[in-house]
């Protein structure tokens, strides 16, 4: 395989894997500022083209499954490599198959694999997830360096029973330690409700006690902040931040995000409005 002499390697390479909605703002349309914001070249990978997202009323959308390996195939054949691949959401379980084949092929020795295994919210699957796509995912979660449920993801994909509220610290590490059985590396629970504060539990890579992050809730919930969160956390560990340092800082983007999309009357669709924000992600 040809060297990647194309970039300059000084500037990390992360390939982002997730669909390209055209309205409401999530998935590659967050990754690419983001992450470009964050000093990185975002490479992206669609995985579906839509209109809009899905909490729309309706949308078209136009599957790239059969498009995907001869589209990374070529990365391979330039002998490109990444220091980063991220995943967010994926329409299908034969998807979810042909993404493990694709970081297959992409992975090297230096590459961080960042899955956001997108099922649910709410302690119930999104409309378009099926059981056959929860188990596939788990193959996915297996390959991840740090992945990055939700608490509904979490128990969807160890079997553990959903409850809104109530959660201890150690039902919430025990769920991150089973994830850790399936192979994923490092793994943060994601909106974890504790009364007026919003968690986050991170169990990193080699340590057997989570560490949790707390923040006060602000504002109403939006469609996309996971895309935020996660791409924040990506860039943030891609740039050398540690795992909890890298979750503290997307958390609090994502709070200041909802309080000012607030402020401003951004209608709830088009979540969060991150834009006027990003000068704080280049900043560092």
């Amino acid at each position: 395989m040809k060297r990647d002499n194309m970039e300059n390697t000084v500037q990390k390479k992360i390939a982002a894997i997730h669909d390209l909605s055209g309205y409401g703002r999530c998935s590659l349309t967050v990754a690419l500022p983001v992450l470009s914001a964050m000093g990185h070249q975002c490479c992206p990978v669609p995985t579906a083209i839509l209109s809009n997202h899905t909490e729309f009323p309706s949308f078209t959308f136009d599957d790239f499954t059969p498009k995907l390996a001869g589209y990374t195939d070529e990365w391979v054949g330039l002998g490109l490599t990444f220091d980063g691949i991220v995943t967010g959401f994926l329409s299908s379980a034969e998807q979810i198959s042909v993404v493990a084949g694709i970081i297959g092929k992409l992975k090297t020795e230096k590459t961080e694999v960042i899955v956001d295994p997108v099922l649910g919210d709410g302690g119930k699957l999104y409309p378009t997830c099926t059981e056959e796509l929860c188990e596939e995912m788990k193959t996915l979660v297996g390959m991840a360096d740090i992945t990055l449920p939700n608490v509904t993801e979490a128990c969807l994909l160890t079997g553990t029973p959903y409850k809104e509220r109530g959660w201890t610290r150690k039902e919430l590490t025990d769920m991150a330690v089973k994830l850790r059985l399936m192979g994923a590396k490092s793994v943060v629970v994601t909106g974890v409700r504790e009364g007026v504060f919003i968690a986050n539990a991170v169990l990193a890579r080699g340590s057997s006690e989570a560490a949790f992050i707390r923040m006060k809730r602000t504002g109403q919930t939006r469609p996309g902040t996971g895309d935020v969160f996660s791409s924040v956390l990506a860039g943030a560990v891609l740039n050398g931040e540690t795992l909890t340092g890298a979750a503290r800082l997307a958390a609090g983007f994502v709070r200041d995000c909802i309080a000012c999309s607030d402020e401003l009357g951004i209608p709830l669709l088009n979540g969060v409005c991150f834009e006027r924000l990003l000068w704080k992600l280049a900043r560092r």
